[in-house]
This record gives structure tokens, C-alpha cells and sequence, in this order.
């Protein structure tokens, strides 16, 4: 039995608080991602809780009518509740050494294991086809641990929309890009 989740990563946004909204680009993202999924089965959504990320797949729930599922495992990951001037190095190196930690914040590791539990449970699931709405970080590490090749310059070329399918067929995990970036997106 093969399961398949669409892994996105939210449309643009005006910030990065947790009630930040899409950018007036951001809505129109999403509607063309509600678009994107016109021809693909979706039995179940499950969203971090955060604004951009409820929004950006509010249009495809809204065509479907299934419910929009938050699951706080989906936040974004905390590097460090202190001001990091310095914070793209920092998150690089959080990359090539997973278990980095700084104050206040988690490790890649840690991070990794919130979604991974997510995962781990909607393949357990009925569902045969889910989405699940993420952060960009979260979504990279993510697919780190099902390919160690997937990165840091991977996290770079992510965008705002990005959909990944991940494919889960008795055992084997796979996962490739299935987003087309556009001039619009």
C-alpha cells in the first residue's frame, strides 16, 4: 500500500510571528495552490497553528470542505530566544551538526523529531493522501532526515509556496520537489 503527504511550505508573508498574514501575493498563492491540488486526492489537512500557514491552505479546504487540522508540532523552530545578528551562519551550522543548540531555542535534531512524529503518525493514519502545512526550516529538516543530501543550500532554494510528495510504500520513504516555481510564486 503506497501513502502519500503533500508537504507544503506556506505562501509569502508580511512576517514571522505566529499572526503574521500572507502578503496581498501571498492570498493569491494560495488560491493557485488550491489550484495545484485540483487533480490530486486529498483526504486530510493538517496545519501549523500559525496564521500564514492556515491561510495558505484555507482556499483548498474551502474546495474540498474538509477541515483545516492544527497541530502544534507543525510551529516554526526557535534557533534561540536571543538576538542572533548572526543568525544564518548559526542556522547553517545547525544544519551540518544537528544537535547544535542555542539559548533558548532547539536543535536541528529536536526539531526534526516534532515533524517526524507528525509524519510518523499520518502514515499510520486511514488517510491515503494528506497535506501537511509547514515552516521552511521545519519542512528542510524533514526531508534531511529521509535524505542527509537535502540541506542547507536545499533550505535556501525553498519557496513561498513549496510542495513536496512524500511517498511511503511498505517500508521505503521517498520524496521528491513537485512545486514548479513561476514568476508569480
Amino acid at each position: 500500500m503506497v501513502k502519500s503527504i503533500y508537504l507544503v511550505r506556506h505562501c509569502e508573508a508580511k512576517g514571522q510571528d505566529a499572526s503574521a498574514e500572507l502578503t496581498t501575493r501571498g492570498f493569491n498563492q494560495a488560491i493557485e495552490l488550491s489550484n495545484f491540488f485540483a487533480e490530486l486526492t486529498v483526504e486530510r489537512i493538517i496545519s501549523s497553528p500559525y496564521k500564514r500557514a492556515i491561510q495558505s491552505v484555507q482556499p483548498l479546504a474551502k474546495r474540498l470542505e474538509i477541515e483545516i487540522e492544527s497541530h502544534t508540532q507543525l510551529t516554526v523552530r526557535i534557533l534561540s530566544t536571543c538576538n542572533l545578528p548572526d543568525w544564518y551562519e548559526k542556522l547553517k551550522i545547525t544544519f551540518d551538526d544537528l544537535g547544535v543548540k542555542f539559548e533558548g531555542g532547539e536543535s536541528s535534531q529536536e526539531a526534526m523529531q516534532r515533524i517526524l512524529a507528525v509524519v510518523e503518525e499520518e502514515f499510520r493514519s486511514e488517510c491515503d493522501h494528506s497535506v501537511i502545512v509547514t515552516h521552511g526550516n521545519l519542512l528542510s529538516l524533514l526531508l534531511h532526515h529521509y535524505n542527509k543530501e537535502f540541506g542547507f543550500d536545499e533550505w535556501k532554494n525553498l519557496s513561498n509556496p513549496d510542495v513536496f510528495l512524500l511517498k511511503k510504500e511498505n517500508d521505503n520513504v521517498m520524496f521528491e520537489r513537485i512545486w514548479i516555481k513561476n514568476d508569480k510564486s
